[in-house]
């Protein structure tokens, strides 16, 4: 197989890095300069939900993988893009946005919910996302589904709403979680490879990572 092309679909982190209602902000330092030190080096605090990012099972089970436990195979596979870009505010991703597209989910697909949530990173309405449905998580996760993504902050409604019940569907079976994607409608080639391989940060309950969407041909 030849890679073609790649598709970044991870947003920059930095000052304007937007987080999880409560959760640590990000801080740059800097520690080393090389006027001072012969060396540059930034010094950084962030949580593990920073940015693009994925969650293990732990960070909604006690007893689930933490993210250097998963099998990487669970961060990189063929995906299956949702339009669900007309679900709107705090709309519900049912299972008439994934009905299309269906026959191509199997085991190891990575779900991709593009819901174009991600024009409004930076700004308050960026939590108001639509979130995915309890009943379509289900019935993706029959069909084999482990892996799934979102171009919001949340794959559930985000507070106030309705809990975090497609978080713990997916902590149930060992899958992965990632958010904070974007840049999802310029993956305009068909079956595209997701990546979404984190730092493997030890015992922790997610990592950053530089999620890319991958176009190979034979």
């Amino acid at each position: 197989m030849t890679k073609q092309s790649i598709v970044d679909l991870s947003v920059p982190v930095g000052a304007g890095t937007q987080v999880y209602p409560g959760d640590p902000v990000l801080e740059f330092s800097v520690h080393s300069t090389i006027e001072r030190d012969g060396f540059n080096l930034l010094n950084v605090s962030m949580d593990s939900q920073t940015g693009t990012h994925v969650d293990a099972p732990f960070h909604f089970s006690e007893t689930g993988l933490k993210i250097d436990e998963i099998p990487l195979d669970r961060f990189f596979g063929p995906g299956v893009i949702v339009d669900a870009r007309a679900a709107g505010p705090r709309g519900r991703i049912g299972w008439e946005f994934i009905e299309p597209v269906v026959d191509q989910v199997q085991p190891g697909s990575i779900i991709v919910l593009h819901t174009g949530w991600s024009e409004h990173y930076g700004t308050d309405r960026y939590f108001e996302n639509p979130f995915l449905d309890a009943d379509a998580c289900r019935r993706l996760i029959a069909l084999g589904a482990r892996t799934f993504a979102i171009d919001a902050i949340n794959i559930d409604e985000t507070h106030p709403g309705e809990g975090f019940p497609v978080h713990h569907l997916i902590a149930d079976v060992d899958g992965v979680i990632g958010e904070n994607l974007t840049n999802i409608a310029a993956i305009d080639f068909p079956a595209p490879v997701i990546s979404l391989l984190p730092i493997a940060f030890e015992a922790a309950d997610g990592a950053p990572v530089r999620a890319v969407a991958i176009r190979l041909e034979p």
